[in-house]
């Protein structure tokens, strides 16, 4: 089956993202008790939050038809990377820690992955 490689990445993928975005939806309360201050932007959260929800249900449907959907990996590849890079220069000038470093080292390590499903995925 063309696109297997694909299929089981991007499932995944969904998968983790789902698990690891979704409480995030229900858990601003604790986050600012942690801080020591509310979020002084909540829009900026629940914004980024929607957005990577969004981008699990593309996952998903990239993992149901990954020939089809070829093109749209390489966008997938940048929404990794941009979230780990920008952690990544936010830890240098010390503006970011803890478990926000962690998860966006995690995500970085799907862009190979989406990167591998893209060149192992036929052509349409």
């Amino acid at each position: 089956m063309p696109g297997r490689f694909a299929t089981w990445v991007y499932r995944w993928a969904t998968v983790y993202g789902v698990v690891v975005l979704a409480p995030l939806l229900f858990v601003e309360g604790q986050i600012a008790r942690t801080d020591g201050h509310p979020l002084s932007h909540p829009e900026y959260y629940y914004g980024f939050l929607g957005v990577a929800l969004v981008f699990q249900f593309v996952f998903l449907l990239i993992s149901r038809d990954p020939v089809r959907l070829r093109p749209v990996m390489i966008a997938t590849i940048f929404e990794k990377l941009v979230w780990g890079v920008t952690v990544a220069l936010l830890l240098l000038q010390g503006r970011a820690h803890g478990p926000v470093v962690v998860f966006a080292a995690l995500d970085v390590l799907w862009a190979p992955l989406f990167g591998m499903a893209y060149s192992r995925t036929p052509n349409a």
